[in-house]
């Protein structure tokens, strides 16, 4: 299919963007190597050497182009789709919805993407347990962050920041009240997690599971 690209964000100034959230620990990593270089521990500098580097690739911010159809939805998140199906009942958005479930691994970009333009409506932070986020379980259990969007015409959406086995940390930068754009950046998570989209029942999945998705850019629901 045919569509036109829309930029929401600026354009990146450098060759590796990395998110803000990133820098402290990349310069934790690459203080800690150069701790050990100077006491000559050449074993630990060179874990060191290749933390720094592999920090720095996981906090990497690409820019990312956002198809323009008006009524699509794009990823909230990279990762591969776990689950895409109608559910009778969620703790976000009243009554059936269309689920979709998309998992992180620690390889995947962690930026977060608006999914669709809207109001932020409420958000609501639950805390829990740290279950792998590829297992159903995680989506109930997991320490979360939710968020419910209005858009214009309306109909709800919600989108939830799960953290995973190895992520303890949800960072979310949007608010009550605020007006957002479909594609633009609202957080992430460190470290391996999910995100969890609910859309109404009567949208349309353009995903399955085991489809990989790019946030921001790959549409993975159409609403009515």
């Amino acid at each position: 299919m045919d569509y036109w690209f829309n930029r929401v964000d600026p354009p990146q100034t450098s060759a590796l963007p990395i998110a803000n959230a990133g820098y402290p620990f990349i310069a934790a990593a690459a203080f800690c190597t150069f701790v050990f270089a100077l006491l000559e521990i050449a074993s630990l500098a060179i874990l060191g050497l290749i933390a720094t580097f592999f920090i720095t690739y996981f906090f990497r911010d690409p820019e990312r182009f956002v198809p323009a159809p008006e009524q699509a939805v794009v990823s909230p998140a990279d990762g591969r789709v776990v689950k895409a199906e109608v559910v009778d009942q969620n703790p976000f958005i009243e009554g059936r919805c269309l689920k979709i479930g998309i998992f992180m691994s620690i390889f995947n970009v962690h930026v977060n993407r608006i999914p669709y333009s809207g109001i932020i409506e409420n958000t609501i932070y639950r805390p829990g347990k740290f279950v792998s986020a590829n297992k159903e379980a995680a989506s109930a259990q997991n320490e979360q962050q939710a968020i419910i969007l209005e858009t214009e015409d309306r109909q709800k959406i919600g989108f939830v920041q799960i953290a995973g086995l190895v992520a303890r940390r949800i960072i979310c930068r949007v608010q009550p009240g605020d007006s957002v754009i479909r594609g633009e950046r609202f957080g992430m998570i460190c470290f391996g997690s999910r995100l969890d989209v609910y859309l109404p029942a009567d949208a349309s999945a353009n995903v399955t599971r085991g489809d990989r998705v790019k946030a921001g850019q790959s549409i993975i629901g159409y609403l009515a």
